[in-house]
């Protein structure tokens, strides 16, 4: 998202340069030319793809024979020709300049553009390309070579070589290409500026898990935003006590983790640890389920039969979504929390509890007190430590973060051989609302290393759902006020044919008057006879 707001002031600083000049290199704007260069940057993965395309896309336009761009590496002092257009199998002669060596070393130590007519003529030109110096059909050559720079220090050149014009407006083409080589300058700039903030994300993760270590587990508890921290803290505190913990959190955002950690990181570590998912027994067996059952007491109770929290005895009992469980056996549950102890389902056996109970729910407890669904006194009783887990949109620099984890896992678990993920399909994670949380995240990246093809997760490997007007090329074009006609005209189309060309009708159900519904179809030129005739098909 950085890269593409430096678009936006590059290109609005070449549509005053256009505006002003009102032509370019051959008497014509040259605007769509850097439309073309901008989209090819911003919609790239990786910089370093798109630098020959748009070498290519310069060389046509500007009718150049070759065209390279050169990096200076300023802790050896030396450049090197990075990519270059017009040499066989893409492939630019490996050469280095030393600074102020030749026209490209001389361009890096003045920060000036040089433009040479004919290079045969200039001793400057040093040739180290290997290039003809006149074409096939023996014609001159021209160089011209403009600085990149980067926050006002030169980076590197862009040159082309050219068949000698003598009509060719040489300021112009200097303009063009200086414009082309700060668009790429800052492309670069923003792509390691989002590498660096990840690079930092991660750091300070794995300084927040050294801190961690020996304290919270399992190490699948990613995050270093802020909320986070909040629950590291509260986890780090309940776990050296025996208090009944709720976690509340919406679905998928790792609640079975946090007691996970709060369970093997307390007293109870070696003792055992139980779950049940409340919704997922059917009500008649939930009972027989957590309490266990006498032999006989109930058709199919062949044997004895211990339930889940005798099972967890000494240990911890973890009742995933309480919100689900039915009346008659929160009353139960009541009194294992109070008073520590319960029968079997027809038993009369009284059985001490020595359990330690941690609940969890993504629905809202308290609405359902007030609705008479779930007990206020087990509430009060459930609710002694409660811990709120952040939606993955309330954590959202945590993502890259995250992403990092699940590709290891993914390549772990379905021997993929993923390396990184590009910085456009992070950008779509990071906008994205992320309904179903870390579950869905965990999903979505499965499914786009398993659909990448060159061990590079890319923007269209995510799901459509991901997808964002400009990445899947589907933006509304035109002004504003067109696209809000189109909009108005389809709507009073979709209330015609559900109210069969009735005017009337069709205005109430746009909240218009009847004035209004008539001066709209007469503006866009709705036929009304046509909606009408539908009513005569219907009732044949």
């Amino acid at each position: 998202m950085l890269q593409y707001f430096i678009f936006l002031q590059i290109m609005g600083g070449a549509i005053e340069f256009c505006q002003k000049t009102g032509r370019g290199c051959y008497g014509k704007t040259d605007l769509p030319l850097l439309l073309e260069i901008s989209k090819m940057i911003n919609y790239s993965s990786d910089i370093k793809e798109v630098l020959y395309p748009v070498l290519k896309v310069i060389s046509e336009y500007v009718r150049a024979e070759k065209a390279s761009l050169s990096i200076l590496n300023r802790q050896k002092s030396k450049i090197f020709i990075e990519v270059g257009y017009g040499y066989n199998d893409k492939n630019v002669p490996k050469v280095e300049y030393n600074i102020g060596e030749g026209i490209i070393g001389e361009v890096v130590k003045t920060g000036n553009p040089v433009y040479i007519p004919k290079i045969y003529e200039d001793k400057r030109y040093l040739n180290k390309l290997q290039v003809g110096l006149l074409t096939k059909d023996r014609q001159n050559l021209s160089f011209i070579c403009v600085p990149v720079t980067v926050d006002i220090q030169i980076a590197g050149t862009l040159s082309i070589l050219k068949v000698y014009d003598e009509n060719l407006n040489q300021t112009e083409m200097i303009r063009l290409l200086s414009i082309i080589g700060s668009m790429i300058a800052q492309a670069v700039r923003a792509r390691q500026d989002r590498l660096e903030e990840i690079e930092i994300l991660k750091a300070e993760n794995a300084h927040l898990h050294s801190e961690l270590k020996g304290r919270f587990q399992p190490s699948n508890i990613i995050g270093n935003s802020g909320k986070m921290r909040e629950v590291y803290k509260l986890v780090e505190r309940v776990t050296k006590t025996n208090a009944t913990v709720l976690i509340r959190g919406e679905s998928g955002t790792g609640k079975e983790l946090i007691a996970d950690a709060i369970h093997y990181n307390s007293s109870r570590a070696n003792k055992p640890f139980i779950k049940v998912n409340c919704s997922a027994l059917p009500e008649s067996l939930i009972e027989s389920e957590l309490f266990g059952h006498e032999k006989g007491s109930f058709t199919g109770a062949e044997n004895l039969r211990k339930g889940r929290f005798e099972l967890a005895q000494g240990g911890t009992i973890f009742l995933d979504e309480i919100g689900d469980l039915p009346a008659q056996t929160q009353v139960k549950l009541l009194r294992i929390i109070q008073q520590r102890e319960f029968e079997r389902v027809g038993g009369t056996e009284t059985i001490h509890s020595d359990v330690r109970i941690i609940t969890a729910t993504n629905r809202n407890l308290e609405e359902l007190v007030k609705e008479d669904k779930f007990r206020e006194d087990l509430y009060y009783r459930i609710n002694v430590f409660p811990i709120f887990l952040p939606s993955l949109r309330e954590r959202i620099n945590d993502i890259p973060i995250l992403a990092d984890h699940f590709i290891q896992k993914c390549n772990e678990q379905n021997s993929t051989v993923i390396k990184r993920i590009s910085s456009s399909a992070i950008d779509m994670l990071m906008v994205y609302h992320w309904p179903g949380n870390i579950r869905e995240l965990e999903n979505c990246i499965e499914r786009a290393g398993i659909m990448s093809t060159d061990g590079v997760i890319r923007s269209h490997n995510l799901p459509p759902t991901l997808q964002t007007a400009k990445s899947s090329g589907t933006e509304n074009k035109g002004t504003l006020d067109a696209i809000l006609e189109r909009v108005e005209k389809q709507l009073i189309m979709e209330a015609l044919t559900s109210s069969l060309g009735n005017c009337t009708q069709a205005a109430k159900m746009l909240g218009i008057t009847e004035r209004i519904m008539g001066l709209r179809t007469k503006k866009y030129n709705i036929n009304l006879k046509k909606y009408k005739e539908q009513k005569g098909i219907i009732d044949e």
